[in-house]
């Protein structure tokens, strides 16, 4: 869900009075300023999230005044720094939108969601969003945009390699051989380099033996050297990378955005993707179709999600002024238009139920997605450790399939790692 985009862009829009005083009767000035810091989705100028942003504010300015909104969109590899920033200067935003919630809700700086939201919105959530917007039992992470993972493929080189679309492992193996036979440069494109390795390993974990577990238990445990996870980069290694199948680049050199740009040109059989790649691959005209990721026998029980994350901060006491500005930005219309232009899965019922029901040629496209998110399993963001966690993944997980490489040690060290940062989070 990361894009690439263009600085910084402030906008300042005005806001209500309704929203200000929201029926307690207040003296002196009504006027607020709500400070929100957003992460910006498009990846030009073009498409910025400021528009977004700009729409958004004067059809809330409509119908308000008196309370002023001022949004600063930065790039996704700025936006989570420039939060942090401002909260350790003393000078924390009212809402900010970014990656993670969890150290700030621990830290006590976060608005429950309830203590912001009407309770018609709280419920519009869907549910497993919902639950992982939890630290320590209570939401303090709302969700805003969603994302699951499908196996892309080229049409049109698996027509000239005369195969299928895989539906297990082994045919997934044997596919990626026909590729390879017919001179394709990544038969199978294995980004596990540090761009965002800790995605694509989640899909594989979640892909695994006995229905797979990803990086923790059903309690929040982490697993990640179980013995399953081991047997599936043991797999990865010995039947895919072992084989030259994953291309000249080695995986633990490959970042995801290298990968879906050679699938976009054409040089890629097959590879996990997001819903963004549709876009960039049809600008380039490649034919592609989109399945299941499939398990070792048959397809996958779950699919790997993924959510950003909208948040209140209680430093300047604006409870009433964002939850009523939160609210219009949830309402249908706008969760879909958002939706919409960034190739994103709505987070509500009711504009995931909306889109479902669409034929628009657009929304189409995002169905199979959809299909799979009411079952997939997003990170366990409402730890506080994950952050360390998944900066540990990026940073060694592309050595478990190295020729000279031990899935068994490298998960090993990883679960150390997890272990100790648990532990010294927890609390």
């Amino acid at each position: 869900m990361r894009r690439r985009t263009a600085g910084t862009i402030a906008v300042v829009s005005a806001l209500g009075m309704a929203a200000a005083l929201g029926g307690c009767g207040s003296t002196g000035s009504s006027d607020v300023t709500l400070k929100l810091v957003a992460a910006d989705y498009g990846d030009s100028a073009a498409n910025s999230s400021q528009k977004y942003w700009d729409k958004l504010a004067e059809a809330y300015e409509a119908k308000h005044s008196g309370v002023k909104v001022e949004v600063s969109v930065y790039s996704w590899n700025d936006v989570d720094r420039k939060v942090k920033e401002m909260v350790d200067a003393g000078h924390a935003p009212d809402m900010a939108q970014i990656g993670a919630y969890a150290d700030y809700a621990a830290a006590g700086k976060l608005y429950q969601a309830s203590d912001l939201l009407s309770i018609r919105t709280q419920a519009d959530f869907l549910s497993q969003l919902a639950d992982a917007g939890q630290w320590n039992h209570a939401q303090y992470g709302i969700p805003f945009g969603a994302s699951t993972r499908v196996l892309f493929y080229n049409k049109t080189l698996f027509a000239k390699a005369g195969i299928t679309p895989p539906t297990t492992w082994d045919e997934l193996a044997a596919d990626a051989k026909a590729l390879k036979d017919k001179g394709v440069k990544y038969p199978f494109a294995l980004p596990l380099g540090p761009e965002e390795a800790q995605a694509e390993t989640m899909q594989w974990l979640l892909t695994g033996g006995n229905g797979g577990s990803g990086y923790t238990d059903d309690i929040g445990t982490y697993t990640i050297d179980s013995a399953q996870n081991v047997q599936t980069f043991t797999w990865l290694k010995d039947d895919l990378v072992g084989k030259g199948l994953t291309g000249p680049v080695a995986p633990g050199k490959l970042n995801r955005a290298a990968a879906f740009a050679a699938f976009a040109d054409g040089q890629v059989g097959m590879l996990n993707g997001h819903p963004t790649l549709i876009q960039q691959a049809a600008q380039k005209g490649v034919k592609f179709g989109m399945v299941p990721m499939p398990g070792p026998t048959g397809k996958a029980k779950a699919a790997m999600g993924v959510a950003d994350w909208m948040m209140g901060f209680k430093q300047n006491g604006h409870a009433k002024q964002i939850g009523d500005f939160l609210d219009f930005v949830y309402e249908q219309k706008n969760v879909l238009a958002f939706s919409r232009e960034y190739g994103l899965l709505p987070v509500t019922g009711s504009a995931s139920n909306a889109m479902s029901d669409s034929d628009s040629a657009r929304d189409k496209d995002l169905h199979a997605f959809l299909d799979q998110l009411p079952t997939s399993q997003l990170y366990p963001v409402g730890k506080t450790s994950w952050a360390a966690v998944s900066a540990a993944v990026k940073n060694d997980i592309g050595q478990a399939v190295a020729p000279d490489g031990s899935p068994s040690a490298i998960l090993t060290r990883l679960q150390a790692t997890a272990t100790t940062a648990d532990s010294r989070t927890s609390g």
